[in-house]
């Protein structure tokens, strides 16, 4: 009950912080703010400038509020990019296979595709409506992996962009088939994620590992490339149930 209380007032303080910053949360639920709170270990001032900093993002970045396909063709057609159903814990399951991913040469395209990839995984888990609190379970599957397929910026791109602008989305990231010459570059890249981040991702080196990453995700959602029973879904073949109006 006291955390309750102490939640609730947190939210309320956050509200009056994020209006006296020139901006209203008004539209927006409790579950979503608590995103933000969690982020900034319920600090109601620092979840306030954070989630105004994200507006804004969201406004310039994301004027129709998604990233159309037709804005990131180079970066869909290299089928780098899968989204399965929810997992046990009803988590939607997103793929990434670094094998199939080049240096962009249009890093505005990159960064779409990033928010286009999140957006639309995250919107696989409304059940008619957006909660605020969904997340999901994240796979990097550095099997085949080359020297050509190594892209740092990319990787720090896309966990900056899920700590910056998707507080507490991520469930679990799970690194699969690490070969030994990527340790030195996922040690550089650990340099730029939070603490937090950091905690949610799990390296599977073993067959223990991967017997608990199987049992976690679940065989259901899982495809048989990595010890399951579904198939794999190319990113733009998934299709999302519209919202309730």
């Amino acid at each position: 009950m006291d955390q309750n209380y102490e939640h609730a007032d947190a939210l309320t303080q956050m509200r009056k912080s994020v209006e006296k910053l020139g901006c209203s949360a008004q539209k927006y639920d409790d579950p979503t703010l608590m995103r933000f709170l969690i982020a900034r270990s319920m600090d109601s001032q620092k979840a306030a400038k954070m989630f105004v900093q994200w507006m804004k993002w969201r406004a310039s970045f994301v004027p129709l509020n998604y990233i159309p396909e037709s804005e990131v063709p180079d970066e869909l057609n290299a089928r780098k990019a899968y989204l399965q159903g929810p997992s046990k814990n009803g988590c939607p399951l997103l793929i990434f296979i670094g094998s199939k991913h080049f240096h962009s040469k249009d890093q505005l395209q990159f960064k779409k595709f990033v928010v286009h990839v999140l957006d639309k995984t995250i919107a696989s888990s409304f059940r008619g409506r957006e909660i605020g609190n969904e997340k999901l379970i994240g796979i990097l599957d550095l099997q085949q992996l080359s020297y050509k397929n190594i892209d740092a910026r990319a990787l720090i791109t896309g966990f900056q962009f899920l700590q910056a602008y998707y507080p507490e989305r991520l469930a679990k990231c799970y690194l699969l088939h690490m070969p030994w010459f990527f340790v030195s570059v996922w040690r550089f890249v650990s340099r730029f994620l939070e603490k937090a981040t950091l905690e949610k991702i799990v390296i599977v080196t073993n067959e223990e590992e991967r017997r608990e990453f199987i049992r976690n995700v679940g065989e259901e959602v899982l495809p048989e490339e990595y010890g399951g029973r579904a198939k794999l879904i190319a990113l733009q073949d998934f299709v999302v149930t519209p919202l309730d109006d």
